[in-house]
């Protein structure tokens, strides 16, 4: 297969896709492979949260329609103009260690992978293991050409020659030991942030509020941090993020509010709350489920430049200020496919190996 078919594919898997959305499952009558792939997926999709009980079925329709809005053939075009995949012919196999917090997290790995082409070995995550597979006989079907090039293994890793892995601080140790001897990108722990400037409309900060309760706040692109000015009216964001006060009524997000609220009381820390999300002031980047960290900023610049100094534990940064990088308030859950987990270009690293 060629640059140009590879894309076709993902296109058309793009246009499947589009039956899964946020406002409902809508199956297309003319949409390609439907009798073979459209019941499959919808199943998965109904089940999901029977096997990850934070895969409800809102969730995993956003991460498809996020999906199909990026894989269109102007956005992968887009993409993939600005390389030269002609570097290297030998296709090489790449082994991808994939993430299970949020509905089909590996999945712009896996694509990298075969729009690159090269051959993948997936090692799933047991929380998110349902969905790839079904893609990949997707895939095979419309172009024979994948065939044999996609493998998923729940064993040990064999026959590799790269390995893309991500987890946690602690997994990266692991990983850093066991594939340090292979060309690799080993990802951490990170976590996203906003600044707020306080000239923030009540539609900025709804907007700011699917940034930080999408996917429960689990994905590392969710909003687990603010930055405020000195003497921020915190009454303006709670009042703005009420729009989302049902979260509250999921029974794992609801324990644990109860569980960490009993522990900032237990603590005596001084917690803002209003029953479904609680405010802490904090200088960490990461912050539990149910709970957003804030902190006061006095210079707009001098902010600038602890984030950038601490780049390293940050995912993306929303503000809806004009900054070079930063993402507008609303927008973080849906990344073009250039923007690439912890700033390091997959594509480059692919066509390098």
């Amino acid at each position: 297969m060629n640059l140009e078919q590879r894309i076709d594919a993902f296109v058309k898997l793009g246009t499947f896709f589009k039956q899964f959305t946020s406002e409902g499952i809508v199956k297309k009558e003319e949409t390609e492979f439907n009798n073979l792939f459209f019941d499959a997926f919808k199943m998965q999709i109904n089940r999901a949260q029977e096997f990850n009980g934070w895969f409800t079925k809102n969730n995993v329709l956003k991460a498809f329609e996020s999906w199909s809005i990026a894989l269109t053939e102007e956005n992968l075009n887009k993409w993939t103009s600005k390389y030269n995949f002609n570097i290297s012919k030998e296709i090489k196999t790449v082994a991808v260690i994939m993430a299970g917090n949020i509905p089909m997290v590996g999945f712009h790995d896996f694509l990298s992978v075969l729009i690159s082409g090269h051959n993948i070995i997936v090692k799933q995550s047991s929380n998110d293991k349902y969905f790839l597979p079904l893609v990949a006989k997707f895939l095979e079907h419309f172009n024979k050409g994948f065939k044999n090039k996609i493998i998923f293994t729940e064993g040990k890793l064999d026959n590799y020659d790269a390995v893309i892995a991500t987890g946690s601080d602690n997994t990266a140790r692991y990983f850093e030991h066991y594939f340090g001897q292979k060309p690799n990108i080993i990802r951490k722990n990170r976590n996203s942030v906003a600044i707020l400037t306080g000239k923030e409309t009540k539609e900025d900060l709804e907007a700011l509020g699917e940034d930080v309760f999408q996917y429960f706040g689990l994905g590392c692109r969710s909003v687990s941090k603010i930055f405020v000015p000195k003497n921020y009216n915190f009454d303006l964001l709670f009042g703005a993020l009420f729009k989302y006060k049902d979260i509250i009524n999921y029974k794992k997000y609801e324990n644990n509010y109860d569980y960490n609220k009993a522990v900032y009381i237990m603590s005596l820390f001084n917690v803002i709350e209003n029953g479904f999300v609680m405010l802490k002031e904090d200088k960490n980047y990461a912050s539990p489920i149910a709970t957003l960290f804030y902190e006061h900023y006095e210079n707009f610049d001098t902010l600038l430049e602890k984030l950038k100094q601490e780049s390293e534990q940050i995912q993306c940064v929303a503000c809806n200020e004009n900054v070079v990088d930063f993402v507008k308030l609303g927008k973080t859950q849906h990344p073009k496919l250039w923007n690439y987990a912890d700033n390091v270009d997959t594509i480059e690293f692919l066509l390098e190996i």
